[in-house]
């Protein structure tokens, strides 16, 4: 039998995934937590070009830096973490339709979203993105 190229059902020990960047983590995160809002958006039974700009209320970086600052206070001390790691990478692009802080608050919720998800912590993924909801 053929293993998989990126190892299916397999997670990352916390250990793993602390050791990719922040950005790497929050690429992830970024799609995770998209797929999210889509299919929930999908609940709401609208047409296709409604459900764009629902999500794009959920996606932008005002919203997840908002979003972040909701859930502070219900994050663990490793989960904190992540998000400064995110919060603080250097990157090389700057935001186009918000401000920095914003995009740095919303880089550092998107590595939180990708460390839950690499790591197999789904339920506790799925708990902050439903009290977003």
């Amino acid at each position: 039998m053929e293993e998989d190229v990126i190892g299916r059902n397999k997670n990352l020990t916390k250990k793993e995934a602390s050791m990719l960047s922040p950005l790497q983590l929050a690429y992830i995160g970024d799609a995770v937590y998209e797929l999210f809002i889509r299919r929930y958006l999908l609940q709401k039974k609208l047409p296709v070009h409604e459900l764009h700009k629902e999500a794009v209320k959920y996606v932008k970086a005002g919203a997840q830096a908002n979003i972040i600052h909701f859930l502070e206070k219900e994050l663990r001390e490793e989960e904190k973490n992540i998000v400064k790691r995110g919060r603080n990478a250097k990157t090389h692009s700057s935001p186009k339709n918000a401000n920095i802080t914003d995009y740095k608050y919303a880089t550092g919720f998107e590595a939180l979203i990708g460390f839950l998800y690499l790591t197999g912590q789904e339920e506790r993924m799925f708990q902050l993105l439903n009290r977003i909801i």
